[in-house]
């Protein structure tokens, strides 16, 4: 019992270092020399993910409640902490589409997805495979929940404190407040209480896991690439006025479509680890790769990305010996 716990610990703390790692660093956000910056983001993000890990655990839930909590998060940091789903002026993302009901959209968009994703699952997919006698348990035990859920608070509380002084003198509208918080409780509920039903299509085949992987990193290249403004674009997929649109219900439809397939895929008996693996690989380096085209300031910056980005495909290339 007490090297299960012992275990468990190791796990959770490996789940919360790293999950900013997977969030941030690997996009190039902050580039590799700010990394001291991820000490800052370490209790909200790292915290974070491990406390909804544990609460889907312990509730039976599975994969779904993971991104339903995920998107919640999402809220959290965006919405409540850093409060850039509102703010009219952080980081210049009202700017990049027409702001609907006081939010801005293309970022909202963009954001509670990616936190659902590269926040949540894919760091406690990773776990799950580096240690997967514990994969279906919780890795601590009712303090350490209790920890987890302070330290996430406090996390959330610091990085309102630092954001402060970047986008000085704003406060979250308190309708939206309001409506941030309600979305959070509804996720929540949804998590830990609503089963998802099987599909009602099972496939007779699976793709192999390297097709897996091309189709997760065109998923998650694209829909970076639809959503995120880069190349000296000042908005979504280089468009102008109304077109802005058509990025965003594409945004929309490669996202259902790329869930319709995964939720079919894996309720298939031949889905193995190796495919979940290809799947987190393929989205890991899409999504780095567009790290080295977007986020790069210089190309000191670009060139440090991409080499974090080789030593991340040779961690992900002695995990998949491990998984075979």
């Amino acid at each position: 019992m007490d090297t299960s716990r012992a275990r468990g610990r190791w796990a959770a703390l490996l789940l919360a270092g790293l999950t900013p790692v997977v969030a941030e660093l690997t996009l190039g956000n902050p580039p590799l020399r700010q990394a001291w910056l991820l000490l800052l983001w370490m209790p909200i993000y790292g915290a974070g993910t491990v406390l909804i890990r544990e609460l889907v655990r312990r509730a039976g839930r599975g994969w779904a409640a993971i991104l339903l909590l995920g998107a919640a998060y999402g809220i959290v940091e965006e919405g409540l902490a850093l409060q850039a789903l509102t703010s009219p002026t952080i980081y210049g993302v009202a700017d990049w589409a027409p702001r609907i009901l006081g939010l801005n959209s293309a970022y909202t968009e963009l954001n509670i997805p990616y936190h659902a994703v590269f926040s949540v699952a894919l760091p406690i997919l990773l776990v799950d495979l580096i240690v997967p006698a514990l994969r279906h348990r919780p890795y601590l035990g009712r303090t350490g929940l209790v920890v987890a859920g302070v330290v996430f608070v406090l996390g959330a509380l610091v990085l309102r404190w630092t954001t402060a002084f970047i986008d000085p003198g704003y406060q979250v509208p308190p309708a939206a407040l309001a409506a941030f918080v309600l979305a959070i409780a509804v996720l929540a509920v949804l998590a830990l209480r609503f089963v998802p039903r099987p599909p009602a299509v099972v496939p007779r085949t699976i793709p192999a896991p390297p097709v897996v992987a091309c189709l997760a990193g065109v998923v998650a290249f694209g829909y970076l690439a639809l959503l995120f403004p880069f190349g000296g674009a000042r908005h979504p997929a280089f468009t102008q006025g109304g077109w802005v649109v058509v990025p965003m219900v594409a945004a929309v439809l490669l996202a259902v479509a790329a869930g319709v397939l995964l939720r079919r895929w894996t309720a298939h008996g031949g889905w193995r680890d190796r495919h979940s693996l290809a799947l987190a690989s393929g989205a890991l380096v899409a999504h780095t790769a567009f790290g080295v085209i977007a986020n790069g300031e210089n190309t000191t910056d670009r060139v440090s990305l991409a080499a974090l980005g080789l030593v991340m495909i040779g961690l992900l290339a002695l995990l998949a010996r491990r998984t075979r």
